[in-house]
């Protein structure tokens, strides 16, 4: 059984994949307590589903793309399983996780997307740097910048880690805490090989809408 928090269609707002219609699953449950968290209603709320059941409702929807997302998804064992089954089923399958927690058992062909969780953040300390080994070119690694000192952070670990060389690399403003133009020109400023992209879909519905 997974607990699922809800089960939507939407369009895809932000990370490589920004514009494709997806099927997001939002399952419940998050280690973390970020300061700029946006889904602290997946904290706790929701039902418990079947793997059929989930699947099911997926179906409903003909999207190809599904991502799955929290809280943080990981915390359930049985989302691992829930990944492989679309995998094999023809999905383009997507995993949504906060990088705190072993990614190394998600099956190869799930597109990861996970954060190092910046300064702003208070949780820079949670940060799993030994995923990074596990990250294949075709995964993202996201930076969710609040401040020049997430920014300089956020440099500091490219480097450290040689993330450009590794993976695609993505910065995102905090939504209302800092102005975009001001990220973008640092990375202008620095020559840095980063995609830089807002969060669109709080740009296309309110931004604090439920099941967008």
């Amino acid at each position: 059984m997974l607990v699922v928090n809800e089960i939507f269609h939407s369009i895809q707002g932000e990370g490589g994949a920004i514009g494709t219609p997806t099927v997001f699953v939002r399952l419940t449950g998050c280690n973390l307590r970020c300061s700029y968290c946006d889904t602290e209603y997946a904290f706790y709320e929701g039902e418990k589903m079947s793997l059929e059941e989930v699947l099911a409702e997926i179906e409903k929807y003909e999207t190809e793309t599904v991502e799955i997302t929290g809280g943080e998804p990981l915390l359930q064992k049985e989302a691992f399983a829930l990944m492989e089954t679309l995998a094999d089923k023809n999905y383009s399958v997507m995993l949504e996780t906060s990088g705190s927690l072993p990614i190394k058992d998600v099956d190869k062909r799930v597109k990861i997307i996970m954060d190092l969780k910046t300064p702003s953040s208070g949780m820079v300390e949670k940060n799993l740097y030994e995923n990074i080994e596990f990250l294949k070119k075709s995964d993202e690694v996201k930076f969710v910048i609040g401040s020049r000192e997430d920014y300089d952070w956020s440099k500091s670990k490219i480097g450290e880690f040689d993330l450009i060389e590794k993976t695609n690399v993505i910065f995102s403003p905090v939504y209302g805490k800092i102005e975009p133009a001001k990220i973008a020109e640092w990375i202008l400023s620095d020559k840095l090989k980063v995609r830089f992209l807002l969060q669109m879909h709080k740009y296309i519905w309110e931004h604090d809408k439920r099941g967008v």
